[in-house]
């Protein structure tokens, strides 16, 4: 595979020395495809869907190694056992949970470039990425909260 065709985050697979196998791809590939929040179950279903001979060792050792180089981020919604993998785009990620019917609602701009380069530099780490999540009702659910009210 050429490095013009890969993804960004194929690529930074390669740069961090890993070999681009196909399990690490095809799941890869599934939740880039996904939109970045999959659970994994989804997972394992996609990526048996894509390929059958790719086993489950395998899609957790994946998904692992995209934890661990900062591409994804397991988050646990409506406080399940079983994660949700969100995609970090640039290393990071920002989201509000809605506590009520679990609907994720993404925000770019978390105002925390500033703190990042401060705990680098207070405690001498070089940070590779952030999950930022709030909890609350989302506009939809307060509002029917309100109108069971009224």
């Amino acid at each position: 595979m050429s490095n013009t065709s890969l993804s960004p985050r194929a690529q930074r697979l390669r740069d961090a020395g890993h070999k681009l196998t196909n399990a690490r791809l095809t799941v890869l590939g599934v939740v880039e495809r996904g939109g970045g929040h999959l659970t994994s179950t989804e997972i394992l279903n996609r990526v048996n869907a894509v390929d059958a001979r790719i086993g489950r060792a395998s899609v957790f050792r994946a998904l692992d190694l995209l934890t661990r180089l900062s591409i994804i981020r397991p988050t646990y919604i409506d406080s399940s056992i079983t994660p949700t993998y969100v995609l970090l785009p640039d290393g990071h990620h920002h989201h509000v949970i809605c506590t009520h019917c679990n609907r994720v609602i993404e925000f770019e701009d978390c105002g925390l470039s500033k703190l990042a380069a401060d705990l680098e530099r207070r405690l001498h780490v070089q940070l590779s990425g952030h999950l930022l999540e709030f909890y609350g009702l989302c506009d939809r659910c307060s509002a029917q909260e309100r109108s069971a009210f009224n």
